[in-house]
């Protein structure tokens, strides 16, 4: 069939044309915003899954949907490589320059815009990877201690009073969350205590790996009881079905039963290889209805493409020694496994193997869903790893 009208869109966070099985999860989201806009109290949204599960999509869903409801967003994703203040100046700065500028903006708008021109002097100083100018004058001695906790929550108390004096919210937009230092996390977490506490509209809507669950209760105790954190997972297989057939109806063209239990098998019904089954499925079939025997056709070329791009990134940012503990994993099938079984499959103690453990982690390769036990984060990687590795 025709590659020129192929509706499907794999990609990192590429919107797909049919956002199946996620309604409830984005209905959820748009009522925590309105209540927080209303001064009720609700608790801010991470969402946490392993990748390809369409974390980054959902978040741009609901972004894009409080824009369209009048909240100012924010929107951002957190490098390894960089702070966190460094990281929320920018748009901050871009965010309140419009409030200021509004018909209607009070002194709330213009104050905390010299809030935060005294916040970037002082995390200058602390991290070296601000380079914002902010030309206006500080309000000495408000957020510009240098210290994060302090100043932050301080910021961030200006720039709810400045909302709430247009009738408005501010909704920090994150993606990738668990990449965010702990310390700094915290300092985040404990302004939006801060702002929570003062029934002032300003929230976090996040995305990350499901470490981000244990990585924001060690930053602070209590992030449990300010913060929700649904999962998400891979479609239920009705969900599965409609993300395939949906776009492709919409060009009349429909999937055999057997082309559909296959790619649902194949995929495991993650969003990301969803998409990418149905992009080749699509290329591969001559006419319509897509059959099995045009998926067989298509696995192949999905393999090959998913081995050149989406796994070899990951792959390629390992040691030698990362690639080993990953390839013992692979051994013991999807997971998640014991640490135990994976050294035993290493031939070494588990202290020995611990130090590469933490640093899979913190790369975000792999993560603990429970105590002891460590799991892929990339759906499908140990069937990659074989492949690329043939013998442990």
């Amino acid at each position: 069939m025709d590659a020129r009208t192929n509706p499907y869109a794999p990609g990192a966070g590429t919107p797909p044309p049919e956002l199946a099985g996620r309604d409830d999860l984005i209905n959820a989201a748009a009522i925590a915003l309105d209540r927080i806009r209303n001064g009720l109290a609700t608790k801010s949204l991470l969402m946490v899954g392993l990748r390809g599960v369409g974390k980054t999509v959902l978040l741009n869903r609901i972004c894009r949907d409080a824009e369209c409801s009048g909240f100012i967003t924010l929107q951002l994703e957190a490098p390894e490589d960089r702070s966190l203040p460094s990281l929320l100046a920018p748009p901050l700065h871009s965010a309140l320059v419009k409030m200021s500028r509004r018909v209607a903006a009070g002194d709330a708008a213009k104050r905390a815009l010299s809030v935060l021109a005294g916040f970037v002097g002082a995390m200058k100083v602390s991290f070296g990877d601000i380079s914002i100018g902010i030309d206006v004058e500080s309000e000495p001695g408000v957020a510009d201690s240098g210290h994060l906790d302090f100043d932050l929550s301080e910021l961030l108390t200006a720039v709810g009073e400045a909302a709430k004096s247009q009738g408005t919210a501010v909704a920090l937009f994150i993606d990738e969350l668990q990449y965010v230092e702990r310390k700094q996390l915290a300092a985040l977490i404990l302004a939006l205590h801060r702002t929570a506490q003062r029934q002032l509209p300003v929230t976090l809507v996040g995305a990350g790996l499901p470490q981000l669950v244990a990585h924001a209760a060690a930053a602070k105790s209590y992030a449990e009881r300010l913060f929700s954190f649904p999962e998400i997972g891979p479609l239920d297989e009705d969900a599965a079905r409609h993300a395939l057939e949906a776009p492709a109806k919409a060009r009349d063209v429909a999937f055999s039963r057997d082309a559909l239990a296959a790619i649902v098998r194949q995929t495991q019904c993650y969003p990301y290889f969803l998409q990418e089954w149905g992009k080749h499925s699509w290329d591969c079939a001559e006419t319509s209805p897509i059959k099995a025997q045009d998926v067989v056709a298509a696995t192949a070329q999905a393999t090959a493409e998913l081995d050149a791009s989406f796994f070899r990134a990951r792959f390629d940012r390992l040691t030698p020694s990362e690639r080993r503990y990953l390839r013992a994993m692979a051994e013991l099938g999807p997971g998640p496994h014991r640490s135990g079984e994976i050294s035993r499959t290493l031939a070494k103690g588990v202290g020995a193997v611990a130090p590469t453990r933490a640093k899979l982690i913190n790369k975000g390769m792999i993560y603990s869903p429970a105590h002891g036990n460590t799991g892929f984060t990339v759906p499908l990687f140990d069937e990659y790893l074989k492949r690329v590795i043939p013998n442990l």
